[in-house]
């Protein structure tokens, strides 16, 4: 790990940093993304999907409704173990109720990879916001590299079956969270609980600070959709469409792995 101990801080499996960013699902550009992403997704009967760094499910629990229960598997994986209660209170609530095996919970830490899954185990890999904080250090050049996120993206090819589609999203170079807070102010006049709202919000905000401070360390990355684009392309991607979303701050993309 780097000597300076402001880069050795990592948030992403407090407690405190998962509920902030549960909190997302009630923000407008949020329920944007999240819709543009569910309308990308095209889950068939019997296939297996995985979602990687799930948060509190929401793209879960819309792969499950959108393929009305008929999927064979979804596995929501993610770095924060505490993520695991929510999901199992997302169960809950889906209709229809999935079985046992048909919804699981996984922690893990995807800047290790995916050696949990064999080859060819998905029919598809969806993931909201997460891949890019996949996350190494080289000792030996004395910085942070895309190293781990290269390596993911690979996984994610590996892992996925011929024909195999890989939907995500991931922040564009410097997002603007001060937009996307301001886009959603007026949200908190809707919000169930507005005093939570607000609350999250402004976690959103100095996490945003922290994420893209790292960011420009290299830890992070919010990469040009062109380098995106060459990246996924190196992995063996093809069929590669994307767009922006989330106020703006954010692209969608859509890939697969040939046949």
């Amino acid at each position: 790990m780097p000597a300076t101990a402001s880069a050795s801080i990592n948030h992403w499996p407090d407690s405190a940093c998962a509920r902030a960013f549960w909190g997302q699902q009630e923000i407008p550009p949020y329920r944007r993304l999240l819709a543009d992403t569910i309308a990308w997704l095209d889950p068939k009967p019997g296939e297996e999907w995985l979602d990687l760094g799930c948060g509190c499910g929401q793209l879960t629990g819309g792969l499950w409704e959108k393929a009305q229960g008929s999927v064979g598997r979804i596995v929501a994986s993610d770095c924060a173990a505490i993520n695991e209660q929510a999901i199992a209170k997302l169960r809950t609530h889906l209709r229809p109720s999935p079985a046992e095996e048909q919804l699981s919970f996984v922690h893990l830490d995807f800047s290790n990879g995916l050696p949990v899954w064999d080859d060819a185990t998905f029919d598809g890999v969806v993931s909201g916001l997460a891949i890019q904080y996949a996350e190494y250090y080289s000792q030996d050049r004395g910085c942070w590299t895309t190293d781990a996120y290269d390596r993911l993206l690979r996984e994610v090819y590996r892992v996925l079956r011929a024909g195999g589609r890989f939907v995500f999203s991931v922040n564009v170079p410097e997002p603007g969270w001060r937009r996307v807070a301001l886009q959603s102010l007026h949200g908190v006049f809707r919000a169930r609980h507005p005093g939570r709202y607000f609350k999250n919000s402004l976690r959103m905000m100095r996490y945003g600070k922290w994420l893209t401070r790292e960011a420009r360390s290299g830890r992070f990355h919010y990469l040009p959709i062109e380098t995106i684009v060459e990246k996924l392309s190196t992995a063996g991607f093809s069929n590669i469409s994307h767009r922006l979303t989330y106020a703006s701050q954010a692209y969608l993309v859509r890939c697969l792995k040939p046949i």
